[in-house]
């Protein structure tokens, strides 16, 4: 299968990194960007192939586009005939673009998958979310899927407007995570702590906690009971979350970035 990615940015750069590590030929992997620096810098770091003209749109099986939103239309009507002659899966890791603004910009092609991946992705840690149209077979499918776990894990949502939900969780979810450890980096040096040390404990224990949960072998409810003794310290400190409703906080940010993801989808797809 030839790949083709449109944009030479971070995500492409890691799907890049992914797709070699997984076996892919450099010669498989043909990349487009207008700006020569980008493309000198990937086929220095990964030996792909480049074209600064979008010539991959005519030449890819899977054909990523991965380019900035307020991009994307300009993009998309710029490769509209080369895509109906070739007709390869598209796979748009564009946040906020529906599938049918993508899919009338490209004249009507409807083999499109649409995805919403995170920035752990960078590292090869991602999780990222995909939605198909109807049009979209068995195969391409599974080609999408394949794609996307090259930087991590995937799930399948069955509505489209389910992503503006992924987003918020999964997508915005890191900013959420590295808040938590900002604040705790911040009050262990208030406490006394060196500035290195204060860094180090709350990463580590960000990092530490987040392996235990994804063991699966306990809910993180589960196992937030199990470090919570009676009396104890944990749970002083949790009865102050509580009194404070983190729980109704974190709901009510994560409800606005779902309506947010939803309200852009609606500017970049009109």
């Amino acid at each position: 299968m030839q790949i083709g990615l449109i944009g030479a940015g971070n995500m492409a750069r890691s799907l890049m990194g992914g797709l070699c590590a997984r076996g892919y030929g450099p010669a498989q992997i043909m990349v487009c960007d207008p700006v020569p620096e980008q493309l000198s810098a990937v086929a220095r770091r990964f030996g792909v192939q480049t074209s600064p003209d979008n010539a991959a749109a005519s030449q890819a099986d899977l054909l990523v586009l991965a380019v900035k939103p307020q991009d994307m239309q300009a993009v998309a009507t710029g490769i509209r005939a080369a895509v109906a002659r070739h007709r390869p899966l598209i796979v748009s890791v564009a946040a906020g673009i529906p599938v049918a603004a993508l899919s009338r910009w490209l004249g009507g092609h409807e083999r499109v998958v649409r995805t919403m991946p995170n920035r752990p992705a960078l590292l090869g840690a991602g999780i990222t979310g995909l939605f198909a149209g109807t049009a979209v077979s068995e195969d391409d499918r599974r080609a999408a899927d394949r794609l996307l776990k090259a930087v991590g894990s995937t799930v399948w949502v069955a509505r489209e407007a389910d992503l503006d939900a992924v987003t918020a969780v999964s997508g915005t979810g890191p900013a959420y995570f590295f808040l938590l450890m900002e604040m705790l980096e911040t009050a262990a040096r208030e406490l006394g702590l060196p500035a290195e040390t204060a860094r180090t404990l709350a990463i580590e224990t960000a990092y530490g906690s987040a392996l235990l949960a994804r063991e699966r072998e306990f809910t993180p409810e589960e196992l937030r009971a199990q470090v919570t003794s009676s009396g104890g310290t944990t749970e002083a400190a949790l009865a102050v979350l509580e009194d404070a409703d983190v729980r109704g906080i974190v709901r009510r940010a994560v409800t606005a970035a779902s309506r947010r993801s939803a309200e852009l989808a609606g500017q970049f797809g009109s």
